[in-house]
């Protein structure tokens, strides 16, 4: 199903589903960082609650969904860098081409700043995505191949060897020293370096010691600013932002997002984000994408609730785990909507789509400036995590059901009419045509 939207762009049904379930997504990977702690996501997660309940809601957050709203968002802009730019490329030249897809991104940049610096939300994605889509496009015009071995290149060389080196040299490190203190308990002779390498471990513990202290300071004071006044929780959330930023942060997501959007590009040259390929195609890319996921995905949940200092293995593997999920999740909405049933219900996620970033504005809206912030209801801190992804479900359904009921009356939504609008130079129709009452007679446009 394609139709366009009040700039000309082309809409495509099974896309605007899969941002539409993104979009949603990306709230259950929020609300805790808004409702609770941010700072505990980097230090004991306990922190927002661990009640029996809590787990088991953390457990399918953490392997079914962590990560992959972000991911397909990532894929889907990808692909509307192709989408864009090769409609554009038909009629117009290689220059203006590049100029409008680049005011375009500059625009929403614009927009990300004020969601982090105005609405006070760290984790905007939205400043983010538009940077990395200005270096994305210089390779847009590559043959899918290419464009999937850079992004799998680019992914395994930031996450997997970084997170390889990460796990080695701690593992190794441990090995060395268990096999110094065993010669010392039997009373066997030991080098220079043996005791060199004694103290560094002694030196690293106590630096962990110290790093875990600091982290659960930082939660406690964040607790409390985010629970004051509204001068404090602001001055907290900018902080959280400024520290984020300072902190390398932003180069990660750049580079995380760099490489999937190359990958979405290649996807939808292909017709896989399309739904184009055959049920049997989309059977075996779930299959297969889950029997990767799925299984890193409990090991590094494991590793993680043992809440000790070990090396982990999902640091080499996180990324892997993450875009395999992803991928799964995209065949498996492909393969439902080959049936009736999944076509139905679907259907509704298509006004999500369409509406996804004044969504994403209102999600930051309705938690972040009226259920937690002690100005609004002040629920900081009283949810753990079963509550909070109860109350992301709730916040979501309310937001579906708004966006089916906007779309009926309206063509754009509210954010997007602004955003497009500063893109456009102009002010862009918004409401829906309305249609004179049919006469009975048939005439030509």
């Amino acid at each position: 199903m394609l139709a366009t939207e009040p700039d000309g762009a082309p809409r495509i049904a099974v896309l605007d589903i899969l941002r539409g379930i993104a979009i949603l997504g990306i709230l259950f990977m929020n609300i805790n960082d808004m409702g609770g702690s941010l700072w505990a996501m980097f230090g004991d997660f306990r922190n927002l609650g661990w009640t029996q309940a809590d787990q088991v809601a953390w457990w399918l957050r953490e392997v079914i969904a962590n990560g992959t709203a972000r991911c397909m968002l990532e894929l889907l802009f990808g692909a509307g860098m192709v989408i864009l730019t090769d409609r554009a490329a038909l009629s117009l030249g290689k220059r203006v081409v590049m100029k409008r897809y680049y005011l375009r991104n500059v625009v929403l940049l614009g927009f990300g700043i004020v969601h982090l610096f105005i609405l006070l939300w760290p984790g905007d994605i939205l400043h983010s995505y538009a940077i990395a889509a200005l270096a994305a496009f210089l390779f847009r015009r590559m043959r899918p191949r290419w464009l999937i071995t850079i992004g799998l290149v680019a992914a395994v060389a930031q996450f997997g060897g970084a997170g390889y080196f990460a796990y080695y040299q701690p593992q190794r490190e441990r090995s060395q020293v268990a096999a110094v203190d065993e010669a010392l308990a039997a009373g066997r002779p030991v080098t220079a370096d043996d005791r060199k390498l004694l103290a560094k471990a002694a030196t690293d513990d106590a630096k962990r010691a110290k790093s875990k202290a600091e982290s659960h300071a930082r939660i406690v004071a964040e607790d409390k600013a985010r629970t004051g006044s509204f001068a404090t929780w602001a001055a907290m959330q900018w902080s959280v932002t400024v520290t984020l930023q300072s902190q390398g942060f932003e180069l990660i997501v750049f580079w995380e997002a760099v490489s999937v959007m190359l990958i979405g590009a290649a996807l939808y040259k292909l017709g896989i984000l399309q739904g184009l390929r055959s049920r049997g195609f989309y059977l075996r890319m779930t299959l297969i994408a889950y029997a990767v996921a799925i299984p890193l995905r409990i090991v590094g949940a494991i590793e993680q609730t043992r809440f000790d200092d070990a090396p982990k293995t999902m640091w080499a593997t996180v990324e892997v785990a993450r875009e395999a999920m992803t991928l799964g999740h995209v065949g498996a909405v492909c393969l439902l909507l080959g049936t009736g049933f999944g076509a139905t219900l679907l259907r509704p996620f298509i006004a999500a789509g369409r509406t996804a970033l004044s969504i994403y504005i209102l999600q930051t809206i309705v938690c972040l400036w009226i259920l937690f912030p002690p100005f609004g209801l002040a629920l900081y801190g009283t949810l753990g995590w079963a509550g909070l992804m109860a109350t992301a479900l709730a916040i979501n359904i309310a937001l579906l059901l708004l966006a089916n009921a906007y779309v009926r009356r309206f063509d754009i939504a509210p954010v997007e009419w602004a955003w497009r609008s500063l893109v456009e130079g102009r002010a862009l129709p918004w409401r829906k045509a309305t249609l004179p009452p049919f006469s009975g007679e048939l005439r030509p446009a």
